[in-house]
Formats: C-alpha cells, structure tokens, sequence
C-alpha cells in the first residue's frame, strides 16, 4: 500500500517537510561518497531555511505539554498500561527538557559559519558549487569519509533536540488516526466533515490501482480527486472504482 499524507493546518505541513528532510540527511549522511555528502550538506541548509519559523519551537513546547497533561489523565485508567504511559511521558519530559534549553535562534550555528554560509550561497546558483568556484570545498570533499561524516554529524547535532519533539508530535497524531475503508466512483469523493477540526489525514492506496489522490480539504469539507499518469507521466482523470483506506488523524 501506498501512504499519501496530507497536512490540513500550516504548523502540521512543517513538521512533515522537515520529517521528510530529517530522513534524508540521515540517509545520505551515512554514505562514503563525497556526492551523497554534499547532498547531505544542501538538505542541511533546507532544514535550516525551514526550521528558522520563529514560533515553531514554542508550538512544538505548547503541544507536548498540552500531550502531557492529556496523557497524565489515563494514568489511573485501568485499560491503559501504566508501562507505556510511563514510557511515552518520559519521552515528552526529556524531548522538551532538550529543547527548552536549547539556547538562541535555530539553527544560527549554521548562520556563524562563515564557511558553511559560503557554500549556501553558491547553491542556489546551478553548478556554483564546482571545483574552481569552492576550492575550499572541493578540498574538504576529499578528506576521509568518517571525517566527513563527523562534520556533518557536528553541524546537525544542534537540530535533534527539535527533531526528537517533532517525531513525538508527528507519532502521537499518527496513532490517533481512525481509518475507514472507503470505496468511491467516477474518480473522486466527498466527505462532510462537520466542523470537526483534524491535523492531517491518511490514505493508502494499492499501488495496482494506478489512482493518485488529490486532496483538499477545510474544516466543514474534504475533496479528493483521482487522477492517473499517461505515458507522458502527466496527470489525467480516473474513471473508475477506487478502494482505499481512509484515516482522518487530529491531536
């Protein structure tokens, strides 16, 4: 099955953006090749660019402490295991213990790298970054692997405390999720949703099926569009029956 995800507030589309970059700086970070690296450099300066919205460490503060209080509610619930209670609250407690003392603006330690900031730059020209244009750069991209590795691991070593809140945030919506299965013609579907506020919403597709999912949604109203690719890989409408799993997630 195929898992689309789909964000219906600001706040929970930059959690998931930065989930997605997290992923693959871990992913091209652990490789030996200089090019995997300087992938891993590039998604950096993303998690940067995306991380440096002001109110984001205090959202991610406010929601694990209204999570806490939520969660301490169940402790004397004789259905819940007071194991597992106790288990994800520490995670809260050590999760926003790391990050309310996490000091200054996110990520400024990449900003007060004058090298670093050099190579930002040139990035956002196409090719700026070749050897005649950062020979400093191409220099350090010829060192040993693991010194490389260790370097990148410094310069994102800052970022975990922020990580570590938003993939707690991100798996409590997740499990909060209730699914239904959903069977829908003519390539599109409709569902009232009352006023009922939601964070994010699943759907998992059989990739068989060749139906892609448009979504859009607001507070009152979900809409969602089946479409296909052609040959040419663009988009067209689906015509016919499409099953798939539906799960509205809220906090």
């Amino acid at each position: 099955m195929i898992l689309y995800e789909y964000p219906l507030n600001e706040r929970i589309r930059t959690l998931l953006r930065l989930e997605d970059l997290f992923t693959r700086l871990d992913h091209f970070m652990t490789q030996p090749g200089p090019l995997e690296h300087h992938v891993a450099i590039t998604t950096l300066f993303e998690i940067l660019e995306v991380a440096s919205r002001a109110d984001l460490k205090s959202d991610l503060l406010q929601e694990l402490e209204r999570q806490r209080l939520a969660l301490g509610a169940f402790r004397d619930n004789p259905a819940v295991s007071a194991a597992a209670l106790d288990q994800v609250l520490a995670q809260i407690d050590a999760a926003t213990q790391s990050l309310s003392t996490s000091s200054g603006r996110t990520g400024q330690h990449l900003r007060d790298n004058e090298w670093l900031m050099s190579i930002r730059n040139r990035t956002g020209i196409a090719g700026g970054t070749c050897e005649f244009d950062l020979p400093s750069y191409h220099a350090w991209q010829h060192r040993d692997s693991d010194q490389r590795r260790q370097d990148i691991d410094s310069w994102a070593a800052p970022f975990r405390p922020l990580r570590d809140c938003l993939v707690i945030v991100l798996q409590l919506l997740r499990e909060s999720a209730h699914r239904s299965r959903v069977s829908t013609q003519q390539g599109s579907y409709q569902q009232a949703l009352g006023g009922r506020v939601f964070h994010m919403l699943q759907i998992r597709l059989d990739p068989a099926s060749g139906a892609i999912p448009e979504i859009s949604a607001n507070k009152y109203m979900l809409w969602i569009r089946f479409t296909m690719q052609g040959g040419d890989l663009r988009p067209r409408p689906f015509d016919g029956v499409v099953e798939f799993d539906l799960s509205l997630c809220s906090l």
